[in-house]
């Protein structure tokens, strides 16, 4: 009897463990569907607008840091006119630009209310505005009628809601755990606005942000999203609800290594600021926002890529452009953009890439014009090679999991090319497969330049200094048995003398596209520069302060500029460097960046934002 009991207790144990596995198998399958259409997009825009697009000052942010008073703050409503407001134009050139969601401020900290809220003590464009109107409804029943994805941004905080228990940095209506009652009533308020939104426009996506004011408890998130969830079961909710969400928000720091979430966002914006700021004209260049989206989907992430109307229900020219230079390349590259996801991250895979959904076909994002493309370790022979959005045919050769692409480069994008190589099954890729080692005499007795300064290269990226000793730091020759095949590879040699006499490995993978090595002291940082940059090269994560920039070899001083850098993150900006064209190497440009101290790297997780006081 009791060996009887033992096995039914074992059986029973068996089958609750097995319910278990299943029931969390069925809520992955079904998160995994739910958030299909997000991981597919891979483009989203970001609208911030509202009162501070008056005066062209921070969201919210101009009051709560005492910056302006509140109360001046707010008059702006009196100068928020919307007069030229198109939402379909709106709707129709977020279409274009290749998007396929858009995410609106629907209310940011401040208070102010795009739609025409009942909440008590709401306050709204519709009826505190010099608009008089809800300009929320329009945009979204035209972003809707495009078949576009709808997100909305709410802020949890509402520094101007009189429930709420904070009003600015210095000041405070109470303290939450002395005024429950009052508490609750603003719990109810912003839930309410919730249902609200929920009820009138079905939103895809809720956008929350202000989180770090209070506990998921304070807030009563689980309560709030079993509540949005009663209104669409499938809504995918940002990770800004003390991470009760579905996928990461990175903000404005590309991250420089592959976020370890499976669904993650960059949001990201075209100048510094989210909003209109009349003064703020520093703009990225059209080029380095498409290499920031091939960035994103390299890593199997979105870019939802910010504009910031104006007051009147304008969008500034300089946003416009952008957008529609996204349109152009997106239209283009279609196949390599929707549905696709991460690629290789290898040190010696330099160029951007990404695998289509079945993981047949591997895109490579080329931002710069050359005219060969090696890929080593590749296991699985290719049954098609082309470009995408380019009838050119490539030329290519397969031998010893080496494959070897010529280019045709007459017909290059001005931004990003694409090359599309299939397979018919998932290649298989061997990244820890061990590089053949050269002596400099070997190399030097090679006939073709151009491969041998990129094994020099990639040599001098890995620490081997192959001409240590043969060389001095100014190009005399120091072995008279080293004996060049070719003219061209000992003048580049030559050139490069400084870097190839003594240098040591470069910095990981991710945070510059291309091989790199550094001085012995670490305070100089190469860069090899492959090809003519479509625009200008981009490194992150560099946490030093830049002493100046050169072309190895001849001297030239080149400017470099840094966005995004954050006043309340740690997280160092994206520094760009020009390089001009008419000093590119036909072979290999190699830039050094001197720095203010050994190098230093920023390489941490990137998630959700946590705080930005």
């Amino acid at each position: 009897m009791i060996r009887k009991k033992s096995i039914l207790a074992v059986l029973f144990l068996a089958l609750s463990s097995y319910n278990v596995f299943a029931q969390e198998t069925k809520n992955k399958n079904e998160d995994v569907k739910k958030m299909e259409w997000f991981e597919d997009a891979k483009l989203g825009i970001f609208i911030h607008w509202g009162i501070y697009s008056v005066k062209g000052i921070s969201e919210s942010w101009a009051f709560f840091n005492n910056y302006i008073s509140h109360e001046n703050y707010m008059k702006q409503l009196a100068g928020f006119t919307a007069n030229q407001y198109q939402p379909e134009e709106w709707a129709k050139l977020i279409q274009e630009s290749g998007a396929k969601y858009s995410v609106i401020t629907t209310r940011h900290h401040d208070g102010v209310s795009l739609w025409d809220s009942k909440s008590n003590n709401a306050i709204t464009t519709a009826k505190d505005a010099a608009a008089k109107k809800d300009v929320l409804t329009p945009f979204v029943t035209a972003l809707q009628k495009k078949g576009l994805k709808t997100g909305l941004y709410y802020s949890l905080p509402d520094w101007s809601h009189p429930d709420y228990d904070v009003n600015t940095r210095i000041k405070k209506r109470y303290n939450v755990g002395d005024d429950a009652n009052r508490w609750n009533k603003f719990v109810n308020y912003y839930q309410g606005q919730l249902a609200e939104l929920s009820k009138a426009y079905k939103p895809d996506l809720i956008w929350f942000d202000g989180d770090w004011e209070h506990n998921d408890q304070e807030w009563r998130a689980k309560e709030t999203l079993t509540q949005l969830r009663k209104y669409n079961p499938n809504i995918i909710i940002n990770s800004r609800l003390n991470q009760h969400g579905d996928y990461d928000t990175p903000e404005q720091g590309i991250p420089v290594v592959k976020p370890e979430a499976r669904y993650w966002e960059l949001c990201y914006t075209m100048n510094d600021s989210w909003g209109y700021q009349h003064f703020d004209h520093h703009y990225k260049t059209p080029n380095m926002i498409v290499r920031t989206l091939v960035d994103c989907i390299s890593m199997g992430g979105n870019l939802l890529l910010d504009i910031g109307p104006k007051a009147d229900g304008t969008i500034p020219t300089e946003q416009v452009q952008i957008l529609k230079e996204l349109g152009r390349w997106t239209s283009k590259h279609k196949d390599a953009i929707y549905g696709t996801r991460a690629g290789v991250q290898s040190r010696f895979w330099n160029d951007k890439n990404a695998f289509s959904k079945d993981g047949k076909t591997l895109y490579i994002y080329l931002d710069n014009v050359k005219d060969k493309l090696v890929l080593q370790g590749l296991k699985t022979k290719p049954t098609s090679i082309k470009f995408v959005g380019n009838s050119d045919k490539i030329d290519y050769q397969y031998d010893d999991y080496t494959l070897e692409l010529n280019l045709p480069t007459a017909n290059f994008d001005a931004a990003v090319t694409v090359v599309a190589i299939t397979f018919n099954e998932k290649p298989a890729i061997d990244l820890e497969r061990k590089e053949v080692s050269y002596t400099a005499y070997e190399v030097a007795g090679q006939n073709q330049a151009a491969y041998a300064i990129a094994t020099i290269s990639k040599a001098t990226a890995m620490g081997s200094n192959l001409f240590k000793d043969k060389i001095s730091a100014d190009g005399d020759i120091l072995d008279k048995n080293l004996k060049f095949a070719s003219a061209d590879m000992k003048e580049w040699v030559a050139k490069n003398a400084e870097i190839l006499h003594d240098a040591e490995a470069g910095i990981p993978d991710g945070h510059y596209a291309g091989l790199s090595a550094l001085s012995k002291d670490k305070q100089t940082l190469y860069l090899f520069v492959e090809g003519t940059p479509t625009g200008p090269i981009a490194l992150k994560g560099l946490k030093n302060t830049i002493a100046r920039i050169r072309i190895v070899g001849e001297g030239s001083m080149i400017g470099h500029d840094i966005f995004n850098k954050l006043y309340w993150s740690s997280t160092p900006g994206i520094v760009y460097m020009d390089v001009p064209k008419e000093r590119v190497d036909k072979n290999m440009t190699v830039i050094a960046v001197l720095l203010d101290k050994p190098i230093e790297l920023y390489r941490e997780h990137v998630g959700a934002i946590e705080s930005n006081l």
